[in-house]
């Protein structure tokens, strides 16, 4: 049977808070600030949910995504410029029913609990340590993921827990986090967390690609600027334009052999001292 109850509404923009996540929020909207205080007030129990449109300052029912998380307020910070900073961890599931804005100035929302379905099995098992493998390969990738959060990801043994820490971990967009914590069923979610992971991993692997193509042409790029410049270098050590063109050539290639040039610019040298002395002949007074 579900439970009822009504706790301070504390609508979010552009995040998804799921049960056992702790997390840091900046509230600065006077209806926010004013929920947070009656929660402090009381047992610190508090109603997150995300908007639709996270722009919309004054969000109503309709504003709202219909299911959201009861959380508990472990930390709170009033800071100089009139913010708050809060640190939350998210409880439970719950829906909001209604909506009733109070006299002291927040709203009040009456949800319904959702109950967590149980995941048991060899199928479920086999999916967590499958999520798990997932996870590792995205964070991989993900260079801002720190390498505890996996550490600690290995170690969870609830099918919820593990889809509810994956989905909080994952970067997909908002809209993709609220339907996985709609989904009740632990199972689906875990599906869900895989599939989105995988079209992730997709998106990294292209990203690394270029940034390799990139980083490879911007060091093709130096490296010819540089045997450019060292080849004026030698250009300039022989001089330009002097008597004598055969014993030039000659000087010029005794010079090549001579000068401590790395075995990349001395190959070029070569290839240009070449170049320069199967012209030679043909530069006769027309």
């Amino acid at each position: 049977m579900s439970q009822s109850k009504s706790l301070p509404l504390l609508p979010l923009r552009d995040i998804v808070v799921f049960p056992n996540m702790i997390v840091p929020l900046f509230v600065g909207r006077d209806k926010s600030v004013a929920a947070l205080e009656k929660a402090m007030d009381g047992d610190k129990e508090i109603f997150l949910v995300a908007q639709l449109d996270p722009a919309e300052d004054d969000p109503g029912h309709d504003d709202l995504y219909d299911l959201g998380v009861v959380a508990t307020v472990l930390q709170l910070l009033k800071l100089p410029d009139g913010t708050v900073r809060v640190l939350v961890e998210g409880q439970k599931r719950a829906k909001h029913k209604l909506l009733d804005e109070q006299s002291d100035g927040y709203v009040l929302a009456n949800i319904e609990l959702i109950d967590e379905q149980p995941a048991e099995g060899t199928e479920a098992a086999a999916l967590m340590r499958s999520v798990v493998e997932q996870f590792e390969n995205y964070s991989k990738l993900n260079k801002k993921m720190p390498a505890e959060t996996v550490v600690q990801l290995g170690e969870i043994d609830d099918a919820s827990r593990l889809a509810d820490a994956v989905a909080a971990n994952i970067n997909v967009k908002v809209s993709d986090k609220q339907s996985l914590l709609i989904e009740a069923d632990p199972v689906k979610r875990l599906e869900m967390a895989f599939a989105f992971m995988e079209g992730e991993l997709g998106v990294l692997q292209v990203e690394k690609k270029i940034r390799g193509r990139v980083k490879r042409q911007m060091e093709k790029t130096q490296r010819e600027y540089y045997l450019n410049e060292q080849m004026k270098a030698i250009q300039r050590e022989l001089g330009d334009g002097e008597d004598g063109e055969g014993d030039e050539m000659s000087a010029l290639g005794k010079k090549i052999e001579e000068m401590k040039l790395s075995k990349e610019a001395k190959d070029k040298a070569k290839a240009e001292y070449k170049k320069l002395k199967a012209m030679q002949p043909m530069s006769a007074e027309a």
